[in-house]
């Protein structure tokens, strides 16, 4: 292992562009950019809407892939796992309460992902507990890895 020590830039502008002025800062705003992108949505950038999307864990292992979702405050009738033309869709819906001052609002998240071929989409089941969404995907049998002995004469 190689341990390589940052050094800041320095303060002295490079030759090939005298407006530019790197600093420890400079990826901040891109940062600040991609914050406001995910809370507003299209209101900011007019791209399509990062907001409604949630964050998913995939792992395997030999037998299995699982999709894992975090999805706190949503009930279990509220979510719904489909799969058509080799997609895995995850939809979920999130209910606030009326208060004084606001109506009750609904928010809803949505989350597409292309199935590998090694998937039995006939036995794929899913289970939601505690606010986590696990999705397991058993793999074929041709697509397990198999060991195979070798004859030693």
């Amino acid at each position: 292992m190689r341990i390589v020590r940052y050094s800041y830039p320095n303060s002295r502008r490079p030759a090939f562009s005298p407006a530019f002025s790197p600093t420890p800062w400079s990826g901040l705003e891109t940062e600040i950019d991609r914050l406001f992108e995910t809370a507003l949505g299209t209101a900011v950038g007019g791209q399509e809407s990062t907001a409604s999307r949630f964050p998913v864990d995939l792992y395997q292992d030999k037998e299995r892939t699982y999709v894992r979702a975090e999805l706190p405050g949503v009930n279990r009738e509220d979510v719904n796992v489909e799969i058509v033309e080799g997609y895995l869709t995850i939809t979920a819906a999130r209910k606030t309460p009326a208060s004084e001052d606001q109506p009750e609002q609904s928010f809803s998240f949505q989350r597409s992902l292309e199935l590998p071929d090694e998937v039995q989409t006939d036995q794929i089941t899913a289970a939601f507990e505690n606010g986590v969404l696990t999705v397991t995907l058993p793999k074929r049998e041709e697509a397990k890895p198999r060991k195979i002995s070798v004859n030693v004469k």
